[in-house]
């Protein structure tokens, strides 16, 4: 599913984690390194979303313009922000630029080449991809390289060790403080029972939480990253026997499905049809059940999009460039011999005569 090596590619959002992570998951698969840009839409134009156009300063002919030419074979995309700026770059092209767009911008079907949506969102058409989860860059590869060379201080702690991922307040969720006594309590519980918790944070996730968080592990064996150092997210991943994570996060989520182990989701207070839409489907599947604070132990088959999404955007990127290549030149007739003249023709042979 690899594209040719000198394949240009840029990734282009407005810099939120969760949709840069979708694209280089996808860029990752597909075999390229991409440069990542990013979009800063000022008002008015950020407040019209995906339906605006782009700002004069931004536009391609402009000096220190984020999507100023060459521009690329393929640009994958994330997030309404970025949206007008593909179009911009689709016409700027002249069409050559194979354009993808992660998740819906809410203006339909022909915002890009290819469209990828999560299959609890509704927006559908020939060029739009459906899965149960969104890529991301924890491949099956990067999961055996953790796996065959343990980190020592995760391969210190004791089993059965259970990874803890915690988001924060979303547009569908928010942590109230019984929400977060909840968590700690419920987490606290596995600890007593002698799980060993790697827990990691993210940038959302309130300071409280993490300190009451920090409190309740500390008599336990644990290690939690709280954002400074290296990132031991995907080391957290391969070698957990369970994983804890927050609703909130659709990506995280997914993430924790493509381990194989059973992932166990905790809910803060609100929600959405949507996210409810996607958590019933992995229940469905097999990889989700609530978290109560009791460690559960099941089984599924490691569930990771990736790989599916990749090979189709990839199958449409060969029939685009196939598209745009030039139509072989018609085979050259064959020489015709010009016409002799009638001085240069020879005498034509004169009847025989008889005695």
């Amino acid at each position: 599913m690899c594209l040719p090596p000198e394949t240009t590619v840029w990734v282009l959002t407005d810099g939120k984690a969760g949709d840069e992570t979708q694209c280089l998951g996808i860029a990752a698969a597909l075999g390229v390194e991409p440069v990542v840009k990013r979009v800063t839409p000022r008002p008015p134009w950020v407040w019209l979303g995906a339906f605006a156009k782009v700002p004069p300063a931004d536009r391609p002919g402009r000096p220190g313009s984020p999507i100023a030419p060459p521009f690329p074979d393929m640009v994958i995309a994330s997030g309404r922000r970025a949206a007008p700026y593909v179009k911009a770059i689709k016409q700027a092209s002249g069409g050559r630029t194979f354009t993808v767009i992660l998740k819906d911008p809410r203006t339909g079907t022909s915002a890009a080449d290819v469209l990828w949506v999560p299959a609890h969102d509704r927006l559908r058409g020939a060029n739009v991809l459906t899965t149960l989860t969104s890529p991301h860059r924890i491949s099956a590869a990067v999961l055996a390289a953790e796996r065959a060379a343990p980190r020592p201080q995760i391969a210190a702690l004791p089993a059965p060790r259970v990874a803890v991922l915690i988001g924060g307040p979303s547009k569908d969720y928010r942590y109230t403080d019984a929400d977060m006594a909840r968590l700690a309590g419920q987490i606290e519980r596995l600890a007593r029972a002698g799980a060993a918790l790697m827990v990691t944070v993210s940038r959302r996730t309130p300071r409280s939480l993490v300190a009451i968080v920090r409190a309740a592990l500390a008599p336990w064996p644990h290690l939690l990253f709280d954002g400074s150092g290296d990132n031991p997210y995907p080391a957290f991943l391969a070698l957990a026997d369970a994983v804890v994570v927050t609703a909130d996060s659709v990506n995280m989520v997914g993430e924790a499905a493509a381990t194989g182990a059973p992932v166990l989701v905790f809910e803060p207070s609100g929600g959405s049809r949507k996210i409810r839409r996607f958590l019933d489907g992995l229940i469905r599947y097999g990889a989700v059940r609530p978290f109560t604070g009791v460690l559960e132990r099941f089984s599924y088959i490691p569930l990771d999009s990736t790989p599916e999404i990749t090979a189709e955007i990839a199958r449409r990127y060969r029939h685009h460039c196939a598209a745009l290549a030039p139509a072989p030149a018609p085979p050259s007739p064959d020489p015709i011999s010009p016409p002799q003249s009638a001085e240069s023709a020879e005498p034509a042979a004169e009847p025989s005569r008889t005695a």
